[in-house]
């Protein structure tokens, strides 16, 4: 059995990550999804709780035809120790999923072989430019799967962010 895992902040899931996890299922058995940085929520950065990240993906690969988890995973501030930390709160797995350079350095640090998927339209499926778009009222819809987008609608994720983001003076 091949048991894959892929880690991100999600926040939030956008059609870049589906991309990456549908080429994933095509080769593993089974997916664990990280949700990292678990604990951060109500910021500009990070404005969805780890539940309603979970939420957001569990409703978006509801039809992936390949088994997953989806597990929080919160910081612990020590990346020497991270790997091992994210290996005790999943089920076993033989191979991360990352392009982040930290994670890749981190995991091969701890003996995990690691593959960088390739990013789909990065520039514009990233979390930072989705948030940029609902914090200036322009269209941001496409960027996530259909599920998402009804998940942030049911937690008034925009106005969230958009009260977050005011300045109190």
């Amino acid at each position: 059995m091949k048991r894959g895992f892929y880690i991100g902040r999600f926040q939030p899931y956008h059609n870049g990550h589906q991309t990456v996890l549908q080429r994933i299922a095509q080769e593993a058995d089974e997916i664990i999804i990280g949700v990292g940085s678990a604990q951060l929520s109500h910021t500009i950065e990070n404005p969805f709780t780890s539940g309603e990240r979970v939420l957001m993906i569990t409703r978006a690969l509801a039809s992936l035809g390949c088994p997953f988890y989806v597990i929080p995973i919160e910081d612990i501030q020590r990346n020497a120790l991270w790997a091992a930390h994210v290996r005790s709160m999943t089920p076993p797995f033989d191979l991360c999923y990352s392009s982040n350079p930290l994670v890749v350095r981190l995991f091969r640090e701890a003996g995990v072989k690691v593959q960088s998927p390739a990013m789909y339209e990065r520039d514009r499926h990233s979390g930072t430019e989705i948030r940029r778009r609902m914090l200036a009222g322009e269209q941001w819809e496409e960027l996530v799967p259909p599920a998402v987008v009804k998940v942030i609608r049911e937690i008034d994720g925009v106005k969230r962010l958009c009260q977050i983001a005011q300045d109190d003076h």
